[in-house]
């Protein structure tokens, strides 16, 4: 699984360079258009990647229930996000990786509940579930890149 993560930490360095490049109000500028924002797609990587591997394993997940709450896919941003949430988010992007890695590595994934995602892809293991994670940013890092031109 080594290449799966070495994807997974590019990944997120290209996610947190958006977090460097763009202030708070441009993360959190909707532009016409679009239903989401820059730092809405960064937290919803964040949390289907727990929701996928984690919460689908049986496992606790890194993320709030609020996290969840806000950031499932169907949810769209409600209010501005603050510093401090965005702090947050960073954060995670790295931590959740580290803590995905060592549990891999610790072989904690015994089980896991099959799931089709809505694009058809039927995952059936946690490391699937991971491999199709490398699909699912870089869905959201084009989007992200389209709404970087409006900002």
């Amino acid at each position: 699984m080594g290449d799966t993560f070495a994807i997974t930490r590019t990944s997120r360095k290209i996610l947190a360079q958006f977090l460097d490049d763009y202030s708070l109000e441009q993360l959190n500028t909707i532009p016409p258009g679009f239903k989401n924002n820059l730092i809405w797609n960064i937290a919803h990587i964040v949390v289907v990647q727990q929701m996928l591997v984690y919460n689908l394993s049986g496992l606790p997940m890194m993320v709030s229930r609020e996290m969840v709450d806000a950031y499932k896919r169907g949810a769209k941003p409600e209010r501005d996000v603050t510093q401090t949430e965005v702090d947050e988010i960073r954060q995670l992007l790295t931590a959740t990786i580290d803590q995905t890695e060592r549990d891999f590595a610790n072989g904690i994934f015994k089980n896991y509940t099959e799931f089709t995602t809505m694009t058809g892809f039927n995952l059936k293991t946690a490391e699937e579930a991971m491999a199709f994670n490398y699909y699912h940013e870089a869905v959201h890092t084009g989007v992200m890149m389209s709404i970087r031109k409006f900002l």
